[in-house]
């Protein structure tokens, strides 16, 4: 039996254990994590209601369901039409708290478009395109416009673009300069509705902004779409489409000039030229010490000096022989720089070249000249002499490398210390590149069956990789066969430029002029090219649509 002693220490222990148990279960906390929340704030009540007529408030109060924050207000929340003074959006708990500052016109549907400022505070979830709408009348506009919006390069609908709607009266007031007071934003399937609309005549635009967005179309990078008619609005409109393009600046202007830290000069344009060439006018006579490199895109140049002895120099860029602009760059007169030759090459990732193919070395700048007997080449262990290099007649920093090259073999490329030297007297340190050739059965033969639409007119065809790069384009202006040798098998594609003024490129667009771009046809159908395969597709060009 137990003692007095030993019942009571018993006792108390188990009082304590019933009292961690109680509290213990009373304190439990909710388990953490659960389904992410996919769904934006959801209006509850409008005070007064969403679509009142005969409206006199001056207040307006929006309560929604959970707690949310407003984004960049100034530039996403639009009142039409617009009043003097702007209304003020303040947030108080799950409401918005809209204050009217002026008095408003008679008989008028107005709409407070929120763009995406509405989104939740946890998961940032943006409640797109939601409008308040009343009226101080005893009608409120209820006409429509809707339709979907393109990439005009790819034919892929466009989701979050912008679709901006302005009166005839406003359009060369405000597009480009002020923000549009009725806009919308396209779904995820590109798809768009302007709604409350007044009849009226109306001009679309349709705005896609890579940087932040503003709503007013005044920057290059920007893509922009519209219809060149007239929108005489009296009834519903449906089925309008609005194809994206990046216009071609009219203006030339130089975004960037810079001088690295190795000496080279950099030089960036807003568009891409014709015939790009670059002169030096200051200091004089130092024209015949330049080394230009302009390129592929011709939107960039990059200027060698080998004369370094300057601190301005004057440089102007020309587009067929015509004068573009004039720019100054400055430097220390006695500033060093740091240079460290180096080569890439046409080897693949996996460090393998093409069959069939010489191995291209191009150095990082113009080289003076090089010296063969410090260039080794293995084969596996086992030095080899029968190779050339030579050096590109075009450029001053492209060699070419010719060998007979053998499967199953591990090369190694050495280009030893002193190699190649630059023009400015620097030479290469102790280079070292190792790779195979790829086998043949990697790659494939493609032939094109091209078929037109109008022998008359002009198209370009292209072929593109897996990522959408060009990788060749043709003009053709009758059926044809079109033959690509030695591509590696992977997936392909194919685009049509219309090429209207039959100048052998794509023309882009002028919003001004009221010019739409060149359209471009996107074959849907994608082509695999499987390992050591001859592959015969059709590509019928359809006739070209007729663009608004």
């Amino acid at each position: 039996m137990l003692n007095k002693r030993a019942l009571f220490f018993l006792t108390k222990i188990t009082l304590i254990s019933l009292t961690f148990l109680i509290f213990g279960c009373a304190n439990r906390q909710p388990p953490q994590g659960g389904p992410k929340d996919h769904d934006p704030p959801k209006l509850l009540k409008a005070n007064p209601p969403n679509m009142t007529r005969n409206f006199k408030a001056k207040v307006i109060q929006l309560d929604f369901d959970e707690y949310f924050k407003l984004n960049n207000p100034f530039t996403e929340i639009s009142i039409s039409p617009t009043p003097a003074k702007l209304p003020e959006y303040k947030v108080r708990q799950k409401s918005i708290i809209v204050t009217l500052k002026d008095s408003l016109e008679k008989n008028t549907t107005y709409v407070i478009n929120f763009g995406k400022a509405i989104a939740d505070v946890n998961e940032g979830n943006i409640l797109k395109n939601f409008t308040y709408v009343f009226s101080t009348g005893i009608h409120i506009d209820s006409l429509s416009i809707s339709g979907r919006v393109l990439n005009n390069a790819t034919g892929e609908r466009e989701k979050d673009v912008t679709v901006m709607l302005f009166t005839l009266k406003q359009d060369s007031l405000r597009f480009g300069k002020k923000r549009p007071t009725i806009f919308t934003t396209t779904d995820t399937s590109g798809n768009f509705s302007l709604e409350n609309l007044h009849p009226d005549d109306y001009r679309i635009y349709a705005l896609k902004e890579p940087n932040s967005p503003v709503k007013i179309y005044n920057n290059d990078k920007d893509l922009i779409a519209f219809d060149k008619k007239i929108i005489h609005l009296t009834t519903d409109i449906s089925d309008i489409k609005l194809k994206l393009f990046k216009a071609t600046p009219e203006k030339f202007r130089l975004v960037d000039k810079r001088v690295e830290l190795d000496g080279k000069m950099f030089f960036t344009f807003n568009k891409s030229l014709d015939r790009p060439s670059l002169k030096i006018t200051y200091p004089p006579d130092f024209d015949q010490y330049k080394i230009v490199d302009f390129s592929k895109t011709k939107d960039t140049a990059t200027l060698f000096m080998k004369n370094m002895d300057f601190d301005s120099l004057r440089v102007s860029f020309l587009d067929n022989g015509k004068p573009l602009d004039t720019v100054y760059l400055r430097k220390g007169r006695k500033e060093s720089f740091t240079r460290v030759p180096y080569f890439t090459y046409n080897i693949s990732s996996d460090f393998k070249l093409k069959p069939g193919t010489d191995l291209i070395m191009k150095a990082n700048f113009p080289m003076e000249n090089f010296d063969q007997s410090l260039i080794n080449l293995k084969e596996d262990s086992t030095d080899v002499s029968n190779f050339t290099v030579q050096k590109d007649t075009g450029t001053t920093k492209t060699f070419t490398l010719k060998y007979r090259w053998k499967q199953t073999v591990n090369y190694t490329l050495i280009l030893n210390e002193g190699a190649f030297t630059d023009i400015y007297g620097d030479k290469n340190k102790r280079l070292l590149r190792k790779f195979t050739i790829d086998k043949p059965e990697n790659y494939s033969l493609l032939t094109l069956k091209v078929t037109v639409p109008d022998t008359g007119k002009s198209y370009i065809v292209q072929l593109l990789d897996n990522r959408k790069v060009i990788l060749r384009s043709d003009v053709i202006t009758k059926n044809t066969s079109l033959v690509y040798k030695n591509y590696l098998t992977d997936k392909y594609s194919v685009s049509v430029v219309y090429d209207d003024n039959k100048n052998g490129k794509w023309d882009s667009g002028n919003v001004r002029l009221k010019l739409q771009p060149e359209n471009i046809w996107a074959d849907p159908e994608i082509i695999t090219l499987r390992p050591n395969w001859e592959q015969e597709t059709p590509v019928a060009i359809p006739a070209e649509p007729i663009t608004p």
